[in-house]
C-alpha cells in the first residue's frame, strides 16, 4: 500500500513538472487585443482619439468587463469596431467576448437593453463616500495625481536663488550710481579768507599838517600817472565812428552796374549836336534766346501739334504759306499730319524737309531742333520737288523790295 502511494505521488510531481507547450496556455480576448494594439503602437488614449469612443470603454472590452458600459446595446457595435481597427474578424471577437465575459445580446424592448441604472455609492460608517473615492479613480490607465512639491527639483531652487540674487545686486548697483550722479556735497576747506582792504574809518578825519599835505600831493600825483599809464586818456569817454554811411545817402546811379558817367560840361554847340548812345555796358537781366524751330506749309495740310502729356498744342489745316513757330518746352512737342510732303522747317533760316512723301501721313516727328537737324537735311531749292518751297521763298524774298 505504502509503495503504491509512493509510485503515484512520483508519477503526479512528475506530470506537474513537466514543461508546458504553447497550447497549454489559455489565450484569451484581451490579450490578443492587447497584442494587436502593442503591435500597432498605439495607446488607450490614441484608441479613443480615433475611433471617438471612451478609453475606459477600450479597457473593458480588452478586460471581457461590460458592467463598465452606460448602455449594454452598444457593447456590440463597440467590440465590432474595435476588433475591425485592431484587423481581427468582428464576429469571431464579439463570440469571444460573449463567452468569456456572459454577456448576452438582450431584445431591443426588454429592460436589459435600457441604460444601466447607476448603483448608489455605499454609506460609509463616517457618511461620506469612502476614502477611496476620489484617491482611486476608475479608469486604472490614468496617472495618478502627483503633489506640488513633487514637481520642484532642488536643483532648479538654486538657479533660481542665483538669479534672484543677480538681479537685486544689480539693482543695487544701479541705484548707488544714480545717487552718486545726483548727489552733491560739500565739503569744509582751511583756508583763510583774505583781507582785500584795510580801510581807516578816521584816515578823512584827521587834520593834516603842511608838510603832511604837501606828501600826500606827491603821493596822489604819482598815483594819478600809474594810473594813467595803465588805463589809457581813450578810455575815459568812448568815441563812436559809423563805419558805413546811411542807406539814404547811397545813390545807384554813381554805383554799381546802374552808374551814369557824368558829363563834362558843353558849349552851346555841343549841345545842340545830337546825343550819341552811351559806351557803357549794359546789364543783360535774361538769357538769349535760342533758335526755334517754325514749321511751313507749302500746300493745304492738316497738322496737329501734342506736347509730351499727351495734350493738344495746335491743331488745324494749314494753307500755303501758312505758318506756326513751335513753343519751347521742356519736352519737345511731337508732329502728326496728313500731308507730310506740304510742310517743312525753317530752323535760323534754313529749311529742312519735307517731312515725307507727297500724300504720306507721318506723326510723332520730333519738332525739337536738334530733333529736325539730325532727321531732316536742308532743302535743296533747285530741286524741282522741292519748287512749292522755292516759289514761296522767292515771293518772300521779293516783298520787302517791292514795298
Amino acid at each position: 500500500m505504502i509503495r503504491r502511494l509512493t509510485l503515484r505521488k512520483s508519477k503526479e510531481h512528475e506530470e506537474s513538472s513537466a514543461p508546458k507547450s504553447f497550447d497549454d496556455y489559455e489565450l484569451r480576448l484581451g490579450d490578443m487585443m492587447r497584442g494587436e494594439r502593442a503591435t500597432l503602437g498605439k495607446s488607450l488614449l490614441d484608441v479613443q482619439r480615433e475611433l471617438r469612443i471612451k478609453a475606459s470603454y477600450i479597457a473593458a472590452i480588452e478586460n471581457s468587463d461590460p458592467s463598465v458600459f452606460d448602455t449594454p446595446g452598444f457593447i456590440a457595435g463597440y467590440v465590432r469596431s474595435y476588433a475591425r481597427y485592431l484587423n481581427m474578424d468582428p464576429e469571431i471577437a464579439f463570440d469571444t467576448f460573449c463567452r468569456e465575459s456572459g454577456f448576452a445580446v438582450a431584445h431591443g424592448m426588454s429592460s436589459e437593453a435600457s441604460s444601466r441604472k447607476v448603483a448608489a455609492a455605499p454609506v460609509t460608517a463616517t457618511g461620506g463616500l469612502g476614502s477611496g473615492a476620489f484617491t482611486a479613480p476608475t479608469t486604472p490607465f490614468a496617472p495618478a495625481a502627483s503633489g506640488m512639491l513633487s514637481q520642484i527639483e532642488p536643483r532648479a531652487i538654486g538657479s533660481l536663488m542665483v538669479l534672484v540674487g543677480l538681479i537685486a545686486g544689480i539693482g543695487y548697483g544701479g541705484l548707488s550710481i544714480l545717487k552718486e550722479v545726483q548727489q552733491v556735497q560739500f565739503a569744509p576747506v582751511e583756508q583763510t579768507p583774505l583781507v582785500l582792504a584795510d580801510v581807516d574809518p578816521l584816515q578823512g578825519v584827521a587834520r593834516s599838517t603842511g608838510a603832511q599835505a604837501d606828501a600826500a600831493n606827491e603821493t596822489d600825483i604819482a598815483t594819478a600817472a600809474l594810473d594813467r599809464l595803465y588805463r589809457p586818456q581813450a578810455l575815459d569817454v568812448p568815441v563812436l565812428v559809423a563805419r558805413d554811411a546811411p542807406i539814404a545817402t547811397l545813390n545807384p546811379g554813381s554805383l554799381g552796374n546802374f552808374a551814369v558817367p557824368e558829363l563834362p560840361s558843353l558849349t552851346l554847340a555841343e549841345a545842340s549836336a545830337p546825343l550819341a548812345e552811351p559806351s557803357g555796358l549794359v546789364p543783360q537781366v535774361v538769357e538769349a534766346v535760342s533758335p526755334g524751330v517754325e514749321m511751313v506749309a507749302v500746300r493745304p495740310s492738316w497738322v496737329q501739334v501734342t506736347a509730351a502729356d499727351g495734350s493738344v498744342i495746335f491743331e488745324a489745316i494749314m494753307n500755303a504759306g501758312d505758318s506756326f513757330s513751335v513753343p519751347l518746352t521742356e519736352e519737345a512737342p511731337k508732329l502728326r499730319t496728313g500731308e507730310s510732303g506740304a510742310i517743312y522747317f525753317a530752323v535760323n533760316g534754313n529749311h529742312f524737309g519735307p517731312v515725307g512723301d507727297r500724300g504720306q501721313v507721318s506723326k510723332n516727328v520730333d519738332l525739337s531742333v536738334d530733333g529736325v537737324l539730325e532727321r531732316f537735311e536742308v532743302a535743296d531749292l533747285t530741286d524741282g520737288k522741292n519748287s512749292a518751297l522755292a516759289t514761296m521763298v522767292a515771293a518772300l524774298q521779293t516783298q520787302p523790295a517791292s514795298e
